[in-house]
């Protein structure tokens, strides 16, 4: 038997070892939300970690076998890293063969000099960034390698911490990019299986190249990520239940709601007759 590359064993492992883990949940994902349609060219965005990593790997096969024709792009933004990190970043997507166009922008630079957590600030220059690029591209979507432990942790921020229930959606028609549209193919694929990929195929990715990172302290993300490994001791299905919860929302039992820009409460439709019998 012809012995195999090491991006071949890893192209493998997706289908064999991990097939009902990654695999089957990616394109359960991709199904159920939409995610691809015919004619589609997606940006699909790498950050340098293992999420996005994977993302195109699980994207590369997805367009190889898939009946809808469909194209590719993988787009690579290089925010400021120093060098060390942006030759670790290459270095990491020529093994996994991905053919990335990697173009620089100044946002580590920008961010630096604002006051407090520029997080979100940072998060937005970067979505608008490639949002720009992945259009000169001719692209009409671009896909980011948020997954589905990052859709429960949202969920819990927007109740715990912004008062309100939201989530992460698996796909955003944009407002300032008419046109495109962000998609998140991994939505339906958990973390530890991701974690479990890449330690079996010894891949190393850089956990975080943010500069500011140690002056924005601890998160609130983090605090959640925390919460949920305690609920998880006792009980091992609060992961699926809280994604749940928002495929099925009662509107007949929520007191207000948030609609287009414009709040509605259940008192619009309380005396309604035999409403809630």
């Amino acid at each position: 038997m012809r012995e195999l590359s090491h991006c071949q064993a890893i192209e493998r492992s997706i289908h064999k070892k991990y097939r009902k883990t990654l695999w089957n949940p990616f394109i359960a994902g991709v199904k159920r939300y939409e995610l691809i349609k015919e004619g589609d060219r997606v940006a699909v965005c790498l950050s340098g970690g293992k999420d996005s990593a994977l993302l195109a790997k699980l994207m590369q096969e997805l367009h190889r076998h898939s009946d809808v024709p469909f194209e590719l792009r993988f787009v690579m933004m290089d925010p400021g890293y120093d060098a060390e990190v942006r030759k670790k970043v290459e270095a990491n997507a020529a093994l996994l063969e991905i053919p990335a166009v990697v173009f620089s922008s100044d946002i580590f630079q920008t961010v630096a000099g604002m006051k407090g957590a520029p997080c979100y600030m940072c998060a937005r220059m970067r979505r608008g960034h490639l949002y720009s690029y992945a259009k000169e591209l001719g692209c009409n979507k671009i896909a980011l390698g948020h997954h589905f432990n990052d859709v429960v942790e949202t969920i819990l921020l927007g109740m715990l911490y912004g008062a309100q229930i939201q989530t992460m959606m698996p796909k955003l028609k944009s407002t300032n990019f008419p046109g495109m549209e962000l998609i998140r193919p991994l939505y339906c694929v958990r973390e530890d299986a991701i974690i479990a990929w890449a330690r079996y195929n010894a891949l190393e990715f850089i956990p975080c190249a943010c500069p500011l990172a140690l002056r924005c302290g601890g998160s609130k993300r983090q605090e959640v990520k925390e919460l949920l490994k305690t609920l998880r001791q006792d009980d091992k299905e609060i992961d699926n239940r809280i994604f749940q919860s928002v495929h099925m929302v009662n509107l007949d039992t929520v007191i207000g709601y948030k609609q287009d820009g414009a709040e509605h409460s259940f008192l619009e439709w309380y005396d309604e007759e035999k409403r809630g019998q």
